[in-house]
C-alpha cells in the first residue's frame, strides 16, 4: 500500500506539470496531451521506472479513457456537422478504410508490416477526436467551418472503427447471440436517447439545474451513472467500453442542447475530465509505451516511420472531396489532424494481442506509430497552418 500514495502523488505533478510547460515561451510548443503523454513515458517502467501502470492507476487510466469518450460525444454538436460535413467525413472514412486495406495487403504480402490486415486498416483509418478536441478547444478553432469539417471528420474517424471493433473484431458469442446484443443495445440507448429529448423541454431539467448550486450535484451524478451504465451494457453485451462511453455522451448532449443550465453542466464534466481523469490516462498511456520496440528488430524504425507515414497518407487522400469547403492553405494541417490517432490504435492492439491475432511486438509497432501521430502531427498541423498551400 504504501507505493500506491507516491504513484499517485507523481501522477499527480505530471498532470499539473503539463499545461504549465505548455505555457512556457517557445517556438515548438507541443500540446499538452503530447506533453503528457511523454512525461508518462518518462515515469514509466520502460525508462525511469518511478511507477508503473497497474493496480489502481491503470483502472484510474481506463476511467479517464472512457470520460474521455464520453466527452467527445458530448462535444459533437450534430446539427452543426449534419449535412455536407458529415456525408463528406462518411465518404472520406471509406475511402480511407478501402486504402489502408490495400496498403497492408501489401506490405503483408511482401513481409514488411505482417499483421492482421483489418486489424491494421482500422487502426489506420481512425481519427483521435478525443484527442484533438481539448486542441482544436485550447486554439479557439473548434467553432470554426475549419473545426467543423474537422471534427466531423474526426467524429466519423472514432465512431466507424468503434462500430467495426463491435461488430467484427470482438465477438465474445455466436454470430447470433452476438447480433442480438448488438440490437438490445442500440434499443436500449435509442430509448435513452428519447427520454433524453423529452426531458430538454422538461421542467424537471430546471429543477435538477438548482441542485448544481449545492453539495447534490445531481445533474452530474445522473450524467456519470448514464455513462456506467451503458459502459457496462456495452461490456456485457460483448461490445467495447468504448462504445457505451460515447452513446452515454450522445445522449447528455441531447438533454442539454438549448439550454441555458448546459454550459454549467458542460463546464464541471470538463472539469472532472480535463482536471482529473483525463490527464491520468494519458499518462498511464504513455507509461505502458514500451520504448524498446523502437529497436527490438532492425526493421522496427522503419516500420514506425512507414506506418506513421501511411496514417497521415490514408487520412490525407480524402482531400480531394474538400476541394469547394476548405481553403488551400486549410488542406495539409487538415491532413495532419486527421491523422492524429492513438486510443483507438492502442485499444485494437491490446485486443489483438488478447485475442492471439497480434503478436505484442507488431501491437507495439502499431502503438509506436500512433505515439508518433499524438506527438508530431497536432505541432505540424499548427506549425504549418497558412505555410505550405496545396494547388487544389
Amino acid at each position: 500500500m504504501e507505493a500506491y500514495p507516491s504513484e499517485l502523488l507523481l501522477i499527480a505533478f505530471v498532470a499539473m506539470l503539463a499545461p504549465l510547460i505548455a505555457e512556457l515561451p517557445s517556438n515548438f510548443r507541443l500540446p499538452v496531451v503530447a506533453l503528457e503523454i511523454v512525461l508518462g513515458i518518462l515515469i514509466g517502467p520502460h525508462v525511469f521506472d518511478l511507477g508503473s501502470p497497474d493496480g489502481m492507476i491503470g483502472t484510474l487510466g481506463n476511467l479517464g479513457l472512457t470520460f474521455l469518450i464520453f466527452l467527445v460525444g458530448l462535444e459533437i454538436d450534430f446539427d452543426r456537422i449534419r449535412g455536407r460535413p458529415l456525408s463528406l467525413a462518411v465518404g472520406g472514412w471509406f475511402i480511407s478504410f478501402l486504402l489502408a486495406m490495400v496498403c497492408m495487403l501489401f506490405f503483408d504480402a511482401i513481409g514488411l508490416i505482417q499483421t492482421p490486415v483489418i486489424l491494421a486498416a482500422t487502426a489506420l483509418s481512425t481519427t483521435a477526436l478525443g484527442v484533438l478536441a481539448p486542441i482544436l478547444r485550447d486554439r479557439g478553432e473548434l467553432n470554426t467551418d475549419f473545426g467543423k469539417y474537422l471534427v466531423a471528420t474526426a467524429a466519423v474517424g472514432e465512431f466507424a472503427p468503434l462500430v467495426i471493433i463491435s461488430l467484427l473484431l470482438i465477438p465474445t458469442h455466436d454470430t447470433f447471440l452476438h447480433t442480438l446484443f448488438i440490437v438490445t443495445f442500440i434499443i436500449v440507448a435509442l430509448v435513452v436517447a428519447n427520454i433524453a429529448l423529452h426531458m430538454r423541454s422538461s421542467p424537471l431539467i430546471e429543477k435538477l439545474a438548482h441542485t448544481m448550486q449545492s453539495s447534490g450535484q445531481l445533474p452530474v451524478r445522473m450524467c456519470i451513472l448514464l455513462q456506467v451504465l451503458l459502459v457496462t451494457l456495452a461490456a456485457k453485451f460483448g461490445l467495447n467500453i468504448v462504445m457505451g462511453a460515447f452513446t452515454a455522451g450522445m445522449v447528455v448532449g441531447l438533454a442539454i442542447k438549448g439550454n441555458n443550465e448546459g454550459e454549467l453542466l458542460r463546464h464541471k464534466l470538463d472539469a472532472i475530465g480535463y482536471g482529473f481523469l483525463i490527464p491520468i490516462f494519458f499518462i498511464v498511456a504513455g507509461m505502458k509505451f514500451e520504448v524498446s520496440a523502437l529497436w527490438s528488430s532492425p526493421l522496427a524504425p522503419i516500420q514506425v516511420a512507414l506506418l506513421s507515414c501511411l496514417l497521415v497518407l490514408i487520412r490525407g487522400v480524402p482531400l480531394f472531396l474538400y476541394h469547394k469547403e476548405l481553403l488551400p492553405e486549410e488542406k495539409i494541417p487538415f491532413a495532419f489532424y486527421s491523422a492524429t490517432g492513438l486510443p483507438l490504435i492502442v485499444i485494437i492492439s491490446e485486443i489483438g494481442v488478447s485475442s492471439g491475432l497480434m503478436p505484442p511486438d507488431r501491437a507495439s509497432i502499431l502503438v509506436s506509430a500512433g505515439m508518433v501521430s499524438v506527438l508530431l502531427f497536432p505541432v505540424l498541423a499548427v506549425k504549418l497552418r497558412g505555410k505550405f498551400v496545396l494547388p487544389w
